[in-house]
This record gives C-alpha cells, structure tokens and sequence, in this order.
C-alpha cells in the first residue's frame, strides 16, 4: 500500500490522474448509454446494435491514429479538439434519441463519428505516468494502478448508468457521458504536468538510427494483448452457455464479477511485486498461466467451481496487460509512447470482439469444454511466440543505436 501511496504522492500525479479518470468514466457509461437511447428512439435493436457496432469499430480501429496525433502536437493542443468534437457529437445523439422515430442513418452517422473522435485518455495518461516517475519500478506500480481503475470504471459504469435511466430517459446517460468526457479532458490538460511534446522527439530522431515503436519491438506485447481479448471475449459468452446448461442463467453476473475481482487483486499484487524477472518473459509466463487456467475452467463440474478457476484466471489478465504496455513504453522512442500504449489498447479491443464473435460459431456446434480449450487457444500461442522471440534476442528499447554506433546504457 506504501507504495502505491508514494506513486500518488509524486507532484501533480493525483490531480492528474483524477482528471483522466473522470473522462475515462465516460467510456464505461457511453456503450449502454447509446444502446439503450437508440433502442428508445428507433424501437429497434438492429438498429442500437449497428450504431453500436460503428461506434466500437471507429473508435478502436482509429486509436492508434489519434494517439498519433497526441504524440505529435502534445495534450493540449490534440485532446480538447477531439474531446470537444465527440462531446459534441455526443450531445446531438442524446438529443437526437429524445423524441421517437430518429432514422436510422442519421443515428448510424452520428455514431461512427463520434467513435472517430474519442480522445485516447487512457494511453495518454500511461504515457504521463512515465512523464511523472522516472523510477520505472514506480513506473510499474502506476500502471498496475491506472489498470485496476480503468477495469473498475467499466464495472462502475454501466452502474451508474441503471440507476440514472430509473429516473431519467437513456438519452440523459448520453449526455452524461459527454459532460464527463469533456469535464476530464479539460481538467488532464490543466495540470501543471510537463507533457511530452513533439518537437523534443524530433530533435532526439535526427540521432537515432531506429526511432518509434517498429514491428520487431511491439509484435509481442501487441500479440499478447490480443490475446488476452480473445480470451475476455470468448469468456462472456463461454460463460453465459456453461450457466444456461446448468439451468442457473443468473450466475453469468457473479462469475464475471468473479474475473473482474480476480483481476483487480491480480493487478494490485504485480504493482506491489519487484519482479526479477524482465518484462519480456514475464509477459509469456503470464499468458501461458492466464490460457492454461482458462482451458481448466472448462472442466468445471458446477458453477461454483467455474467461479473459482474463473477467479484464478483473472489473477493473470490485469498483471499481463500491464506488462504489456510496460513493454510497448519502454520499446518506443519518446515521441511515440502513446501511439505505442494505443496499439496495445486497440489489440486488447479488437480480440475482445473477435473473440465474441468467434465463440459466438463454435458455441452449440462443439462441447463446451473444448470451446473453453480452443478460447484458450490465442493467449498460449502467444506465449509460445512470445518465449520464442526472447529466446531469440528480439531487441527491447535498448535495440536503439545512436549516431556513434554506441548502445545507449
């Protein structure tokens, strides 16, 4: 606990991250929100799962894009267009999804583009953590924080969201979202925090031989990452199955909260933890733990014990996600860390939904424990692709070559 206290402790590190939190809070209020608003206007739930669904797809698929953008022209000068346009665009949808009867075009327009404007909160704030801590030991300690939160935001989220609709219409939770979106943002960039800028990078580029995130430094983290989503992604649904077979359809909820809590304390315990082992095999290990358990849920005779190794499981999904994002902070050049912690990001969202969409087909076609098994699949795979990569000296951020042809130490 002491040093997680140290971490908020550190000069403009609570402020500063109690205003990325309060923006990223509209992310866990958002998806409801939206699906709930346009399934009350148009009385359709194709309708709500199509804009949804290009909400989602613009959003993640253009990431790395606007963190790009942040890398470049700073937080200030990136963040409060992007966070002004989708609060925008937000607004007009809750307004829009007022009255009854909105065609469906006009929502789906509004959708997709206010997922292209989604300001990268969450890899900014990861990339202000190595701004605010030298110390990568503390370093480490504040993702596993930031990772702890954010998964607790999604589960508060969608909370607040049903008790906000109890008295007001959907269209209200909409609008929340725009006014947490916006009211975060504004209060990130006000810190006093020495952002990162551009222009800093570039001078560091011109005596540099390899600069940014390249493909050799990030594909194991990246890999990982989606992995990890597959097997998130396959677990709703993988849950949702097992407990309609045992005739017990309501304990879906208390085993997802179980991932969710294994998750946090997973989290918190690899933030506490001074690690002899380097990030790179560490991240196997954890993958290679993470699929095994997972593939063991399926044997499950009962949801209890389903609880139980699903609790297990989560114990790996915070501590590998973290791990990868260290990899992915500490493999980029300076002036590419966000768009560096967005691949990431974007990794972890489109397995989430791949692996939905994957289970989805095998589901009912084969027994469940070997969907289990095959769900499991994609984070082993990475591990073993991961272990080899090690194994064969993939460079790390000390694969950077000054001009004199020196390793930098």
């Amino acid at each position: 606990m002491s040093s997680y206290a140290a971490v908020l402790r550190t000069p403009h590190a609570s402020r500063t991250f109690g205003a990325a939190l309060v923006g990223r809070l509209s992310y866990g209020t958002v998806s409801l929100s939206l699906v709930l608003a346009v399934k009350d206007s148009s009385g359709s739930f194709t309708v709500a799962g199509t804009a949804m669904a290009l909400f989602g797809a613009t959003s993640v698929l253009l990431s790395p894009a606007r963190a790009a953008l942040v890398d470049r022209y700073g937080p200030r000068r990136a963040l409060v267009p992007m966070a002004g346009l989708y609060a925008v665009l937000l607004a007009v949808l809750a307004l829009v999804t007022r009255e009854p009867g909105a065609p469906g075009p006009l929502l789906w327009a509004l959708a997709a583009l206010a997922g292209m404007c989604t300001p990268p909160l969450g890899p900014t704030m990861r990339t202000l953590w190595s701004q605010l801590l030298p110390d990568r030991r503390m370093v480490q300690r504040a993702y596993s924080l930031d990772g702890v939160a954010e998964e607790l935001l999604f589960v508060s989220g969608p909370l607040l969201v049903g008790v906000l609709v109890v008295y007001a219409e959907p269209a209200a939770g909409v609008a929340l979202s725009a006014v947490l979106v916006l009211t975060g943002t504004l209060a990130l960039v006000s810190s006093p925090v020495p952002f990162p800028v551009r222009p800093r990078a570039e001078r560091e580029k011109r005596t540099r031989v390899r600069t940014g995130p390249g493909p050799r430094g990030l594909g194991q983290p990246v890999l990982a990452a989606a992995g990890v989503g597959l097997c998130l992604g396959g677990l709703d649904l993988l849950a949702i199955a097992f407990t309609e077979d045992r005739h017990q359809p309501g304990a879906v909820a208390w085993i997802l909260a179980a991932l969710s809590a294994g998750s946090a304390v997973g989290g918190l315990v690899n933030g506490a933890v001074t690690w002899r082992l380097p990030a790179r095999p560490r991240l196997s290990l954890l993958c290679a733990v993470l699929g095994l358990a997972l593939a063991a849920a399926g044997l499950a005779p009962n949801v209890y014990v389903l609880g139980a190794a699903v609790t297990v499981a989560g114990l790996f999904v915070a501590p590998a996600l973290t791990t990868a994002y260290l990899i992915a902070d500490e493999t980029a050049a300076p002036g590419a860390r966000t768009q560096a912690g967005a691949w990431v990001n974007t990794a972890v969202n489109a397995g989430m939904s791949g692996g939905t969409a994957a289970v989805g087909v095998l589901v009912g076609r084969l027994p469940l424990a070997l969907c289990f098994a095959l769900a499991a699949l994609p984070v082993l795979l990475c591990a073993a692709y991961g272990r080899r990569r090690v194994l064969g000296g993939e460079p790390g951020p000390e694969g950077a070559v000054d001009a004199s042809g020196g390793q930098p130490s």
